[in-house]
C-alpha cells in the first residue's frame, strides 16, 4: 500500500513537472528573455549631464541607474554613443570602436554596462551601419582616389558618365542624395545628410568589417543590437531610373532591395547566432510579408520587427481610433504564430507620445498619458518606452527655426524657403511633429534647467519643467511615474500579457479600444477610452464577475459594468481579470 502510494505521488509529481515544462516550453509560448523584456530607450544627449557642459553623458546615466531600476524596466537602449562629428546627433559615426567625447570614455561605458548588469538590466546597442560619417577613416581613404582599397566601401558614380540617376535624400537641403566630390570627380550616395555617406553592403569586405564591430561590442557584454535604417542597406547598384514623384513613396524603392535577406542571414551566422543577444531592425520593409521574413525564426535573420506604421498614424489634424485599432490589430495578427514585434508609440525620431496620441492639456495630460502607457504594456510584443514619457513630458513647440537643432528639420526648412514654400506653416507643423520635441532635456526637478545640467543645455528645456518633473512625481503616489511602475509590474506578473492571444472587441467603437489577452487558463480584459467624453463599450460577453486589476483614476470605477458593457470616464484605462 505504501509502495503504491509512493508510486502515485511520483506519477503526480512527474505530471505536474511535465505540465510546468509544457507551459514554459510549448509551441504557443516559445519563451525568450527578449520577448519578456521591457525596453527603456534613453536619448543620452538629453538624459543627464554630469560634467556641466550642457550635454548629457554616460556618467550622467550612471548617476541615475537606481532610478532606471526603480521603473521596473529590464533593458536599456541607448542612441549612438560612438565617436562622431555629430551632424545627426551621433547617427554619423566616425569610429565604431570608440566613445564620443561629449559622452565620456570607454571606461565610462564599461562602468555603465557593469552597473546595468548588476541591477539585472540588459543593454541594447544602436548599430548604425547603413551609413557612416564622412569623417570616418574609411571614407577619408575612399574619397582620396578612385583606386584606393576603401573605395568600394561606399557607392560612387563617376562624373564622366554624366549625372547619376536621381535619388531622394531625407536630410539634404536640395533633396539630392548624390554629392559631388571634386577630388575624384565623382558623386557619392547619401540617403540621409551629406555627411552620412551610404555604406556599400554589396562589398563582402565591408560586411566583414561590420561583423567584427558587432563582435567587439558583444565581447564587451552588450545584450542586443538595434539596426538603424537597415532596411535601406542593400541597393540596386544598376541604378535604374525611378518614376517621377517616387520620393513621395521612397521606401518602396529604397527598402528591402537586393540581397538584404542574404546579408541578414550572413550576419546571423557570423555574429547573432554566436551570442545570446537580441536583434531588432528599424523599419519592416514595404509589406507584412517583408516584416515577417525578417523575423521568422526559421529564416535565421533577426528576432524582432520594429514597425513604424503605428507611430505614423498621428497627424497635426488628429487621427482616427478606428485606424489605430486596425493597424495594431493587423501587426498583432502578422506575428500571432511566428516572429515577434516591438510595440511603441514614441522614440527619438518622434515628437512626444502624449502630445501626438493623447491630450497634453492640463485636465487630461496625466490621464491620457497613463492610458497610452497601459496600451503599450498590455499588447503582445516587446514594449519599447521612450525616456520622459513616464513623466508625461510634452512637446516644447518651438516657434522659430533657430531653436531647432535637428539637421533634417533645419535643412527641410531651408528647402521650403528656397522653393518659395510657406515657412510659417512648416514651423507650425513641426511644433507638432518635429523629433526635437522628443529630445528636450529630461525634467528631473523644478530647479535650474530642470536639474539636467549646471551649464547651458544643448537644446532648450521645456518651460513646463516646473510642473512636470521626476522629483515632484516621485512624491505623488498617484503620479504618471508611479502609475507607469504599476503597469510595468502588472505586465511582469502576468505572462498572458506577453504571450497571450489578442482579441479585438467592439471593433467599430470610435472612442474605446477594448481587447482581451488570453492564454494558459487566464484571461484579461483591457478597456481604454481615447476620448474626452464618457464612453461605453459593449464587450459582447458577460463580465459582471470581472475583477479590477488596474485603473488610472484615483477612485475606482463604481458600477460601471452592466453585464456586457463597460462605461469609462475620459481617458480612463481599466484592466480586468475575467472568470
Amino acid at each position: 500500500m505504501k509502495k503504491n502510494l509512493l508510486c502515485i505521488i511520483s506519477i503526480v509529481c512527474l505530471l505536474l513537472n511535465a505540465k510546468t515544462y509544457a507551459q514554459n516550453n510549448n509551441d504557443t509560448l516559445q519563451r525568450k528573455w527578449w520577448k519578456e523584456a521591457i525596453v527603456y530607450q534613453i536619448y543620452p544627449r538629453s538624459f543627464k549631464d554630469a560634467d556641466g557642459d550642457g550635454i548629457g553623458d554616460l556618467k550622467g546615466i550612471i548617476s541615475k541607474l537606481d532610478y532606471i531600476k526603480s521603473l521596473g524596466v529590464t533593458m536599456v537602449w541607448l542612441n549612438p554613443i560612438y565617436s562622431s562629428p555629430n551632424d545627426d546627433n551621433g547617427y554619423d559615426v566616425s569610429d565604431y570602436r570608440n566613445i564620443m567625447k561629449d559622452f565620456g570614455t570607454m571606461a565610462d561605458f564599461d562602468s555603465l554596462l557593469k552597473g546595468l548588469h548588476e541591477r539585472g538590466i540588459k543593454f541594447v546597442m544602436d548599430l548604425v551601419v547603413n551609413h557612416s560619417s564622412d569623417e570616418h577613416e574609411w571614407f577619408k581613404q575612399a574619397s582620396s582616389s578612385r583606386d584606393n582599397p576603401y573605395r568600394e566601401y561606399y557607392h560612387w558614380w563617376n562624373a564622366e558618365d554624366g549625372k547619376p540617376p536621381y535619388r531622394y535624400s531625407l536630410f539634404d537641403v536640395n533633396h539630392d542624395a548624390w554629392k559631388y566630390d571634386s577630388t575624384t570627380n565623382s558623386y557619392y550616395l547619401h540617403y540621409f545628410s551629406r555627411k552620412q555617406p551610404d555604406l556599400n553592403w554589396e562589398n563582402p569586405k565591408l560586411r566583414q568589417e561590420v561583423y567584427d564591430i558587432m563582435k567587439f561590442w558583444a565581447d564587451k557584454g552588450v545584450d542586443g543590437y538595434r539596426l538603424d535604417a537597415f532596411g535601406f542597406a542593400a541597393k540596386d547598384t544598376t541604378w535604374p531610373q525611378f518614376p517621377k514623384g517616387f520620393e513621395k513613396h521612397f521606401s518602396l524603392y529604397y527598402s528591402m532591395q537586393g540581397n538584404l535577406h542574404g546579408y541578414l542571414q550572413e550576419m546571423n551566422k557570423e555574429v547573432l547566432s554566436k551570442y545570446d543577444v537580441m536583434s531588432v531592425a528599424e523599419g519592416t520593409g514595404n509589406t507584412l510579408e517583408d516584416a515577417h521574413n525578417m523575423v521568422d525564426a526559421n529564416r535565421h535573420e533577426l528576432n524582432m520587427a520594429y514597425p513604424f506604421e503605428g507611430v505614423d498614424i498621428a497627424k497635426p489634424e488628429g487621427y482616427s481610433l478606428l485606424h489605430f485599432k486596425e493597424v495594431f490589430s493587423k501587426w498583432d495578427s502578422t506575428f500571432e504564430h511566428d516572429g515577434w514585434v516591438a510595440v511603441f508609440l514614441a522614440n527619438h525620431d518622434q515628437a512626444r507620445m502624449v502630445t501626438r496620441f493623447g491630450n497634453d492639456s492640463a485636465p487630461y495630460r496625466a490621464l491620457s498619458s497613463e492610458m497610452l502607457t497601459t496600451f503599450i504594456m498590455t499588447m503582445r510584443g516587446t514594449p519599447f518606452y521612450y525616456n520622459g514619457d513616464e513623466l508625461g513630458m510634452t512637446n516644447i513647440r518651438f516657434s522659430k527655426i533657430e531653436d531647432y537643432n535637428d539637421v533634417g528639420t533645419r535643412n527641410e526648412y531651408q528647402y521650403v524657403k528656397n522653393n518659395g514654400g510657406d515657412t510659417t506653416a512648416y514651423i507650425q507643423r513641426k511644433a507638432f511633429e518635429s523629433r526635437d520635441n522628443g529630445r528636450t532635456p529630461f525634467q528631473w526637478s523644478n530647479t535650474n534647467n530642470a536639474g539636467f545640467t549646471a551649464g547651458k543645455p544643448w537644446i532648450k528645456v521645456n518651460p513646463n519643467y516646473t510642473i512636470i518633473n521626476e522629483a515632484a512625481e516621485e512624491k505623488d503616489p498617484n503620479s504618471i511615474l508611479n502609475y507607469f511602475r504599476k503597469v510595468v509590474q502588472l505586465r511582469k506578473d502576468n505572462l498572458v500579457l506577453v504571450y497571450g492571444k489578442y482579441t479585438l472587441l467592439d471593433k467599430g467603437n470610435p472612442k474605446v479600444y477594448a481587447y482581451t489577452r488570453e492564454g494558459e487558463g487566464e484571461k484579461l480584459l483591457v478597456v481604454l477610452n481615447f476620448s474626452t467624453t464618457s464612453s461605453t463599450t459593449d464587450i459582447g460577453m458577460n463580465i459582471s464577475n470581472a475583477k479590477l486589476l488596474l485603473n488610472n483614476y484615483k477612485d475606482a470605477p463604481s458600477n460601471n459594468i452592466t453585464a456586457s458593457t463597460v462605461t469609462l470616464r475620459p481617458y480612463e484605462a481599466l484592466v480586468y481579470k475575467l472568470y
